[in-house]
């Protein structure tokens, strides 16, 4: 399972974002590595179809599907409202990806 967060730089909601993650790994007895990649200029948000800060990827596609395909160096918030997937969320999609390995 490849599982990527994309965060700007002094982004205050990457580092709890990461930590969901790793919770929910463990809480599910799952094992994977979670690559970080700072995003640092717009160039880089849109050849990585960035919609922003933090955004978490599993074996590539978004947690949440971003519905208007913007892009940039901002901060993004969910569904739930917050900075961060839910914990639902994130289960639901590490989930179906343990399924398609």
């Amino acid at each position: 399972m490849k599982i990527q967060v994309l965060y700007l730089p002094g982004c205050p909601n990457y580092l709890p974002a990461v930590e969901r993650v790793q919770k929910l790994l463990v809480s599910e007895s799952l094992s994977a590595d979670i690559e970080r990649v700072p995003i640092n200029s717009d160039a880089e948000a849109a050849a990585l179809q960035f919609p922003g800060s933090p955004t978490i990827r599993i074996n590539g596609t978004d947690v949440e599907p971003n519905r208007t395909n913007v892009t940039g160096l901002a901060c993004r918030l969910y569904a739930n409202s917050s900075a961060v997937p839910s914990e639902e969320m994130l289960r639901l999609v590490l989930s179906r990806a343990k399924q398609e390995e």
